[in-house]
């Protein structure tokens, strides 16, 4: 699996797209459909009409890099048909990623400490 080390923001695109775009089409989408900057450092992922495909695209500070997977079996878990984005943290997209449902995923919230 791609680990993303950083503090990166994830957008999951909830419509499918035409998987035929390469990267400067999906960048096209994130800033005139989703008014988002690609090039922000930020991962969009992106849905094919059929929910065994994704593929992201982010800005590495050189250049885009785009990433396509395929997932064998019943296909990777999406979020509900509407339109625009959503935002997952990290956990979420590492289960998304591994076609694990990510909608089970929550985030371990640790209080500060008080005192030293």
């Amino acid at each position: 699996m791609i680990a993303p080390a950083g503090n990166f923001k994830f957008y999951v695109a909830t419509r499918p797209v035409d998987f035929r775009k390469g990267m400067d089409g999906l960048a096209s989408i994130v800033m005139n459909e989703f008014d988002l900057d690609p090039f922000s450092g930020a991962i969009f992922i992106f849905r094919s009409k059929r929910s065994d495909r994704l593929k992201l695209i982010v800005w590495d500070g050189t250049g885009l890099v785009m990433t396509y997977k395929r997932i064998e079996g019943r296909g990777f878990e999406w979020p509900q048909m509407r339109d625009g984005v959503i935002s997952i943290n990290k956990s979420q997209f590492e289960a998304l990623f591994e076609g694990l449902d990510w909608k089970c995923v929550t985030p371990r919230y640790s209080r500060r400490p008080v005192a030293a």
